[in-house]
């Protein structure tokens, strides 16, 4: 059978605009995954959460995990219960919410993160260092600032 070349169509430059955020969303989320699974047995996920706890010198309520992550209120149940398995979170009551309950990383779950991190920046090294100049880059963070505004 004869290799088909296939197209989208006629699209618009927005239609490609969405399509190339969808296609770099996708494709540099499962190489980070990946990468980080491999060398780390952290899935993107736990990163995420562990992205999040690293920037903050308080435990922070497992609800403003939910709302800042791209995962769902489960999904970061589920994550804080295998990073606290694994030794790299703990949970602490909270001090204002005596049904909630606050996560931070470990001194283990610190290093871990800084790690993996280091595993983050080195498989994306080849996609913004080595195809991607200063003003790319710059672009690129006005767009997305432009796209998370409310």
């Amino acid at each position: 059978m004869a290799r088909t070349d296939l197209t989208m169509g006629d699209l618009t430059a927005r239609d490609h605009a969405f399509y190339g955020l969808i296609w770099a969303g996708t494709t540099l989320s499962a190489r980070i995954d990946q990468e980080l699974t491999r060398a780390h047995g952290l899935p993107l996920s736990w990163f995420e959460v562990m992205l999040w706890l690293n920037g903050q010198s308080e435990p922070v309520a497992a609800s403003a995990l939910g709302a800042k992550t791209l995962l769902s209120r489960s999904q970061v149940s589920r994550v804080v219960d295998q990073l606290q398995a694994r030794g790299l979170v703990d949970r602490v009551p909270s001090p204002t919410d005596a049904r909630s309950v606050c996560v931070h990383l470990t001194a283990e779950g610190r290093r871990a993160f800084a790690e993996a991190d280091a595993t983050r920046r080195e498989a994306l090294r080849e996609v913004f260092d080595d195809r991607l100049d200063d003003a790319d880059i710059e672009a690129l963070e006005t767009v997305w600032a432009k796209l998370k505004r409310r």
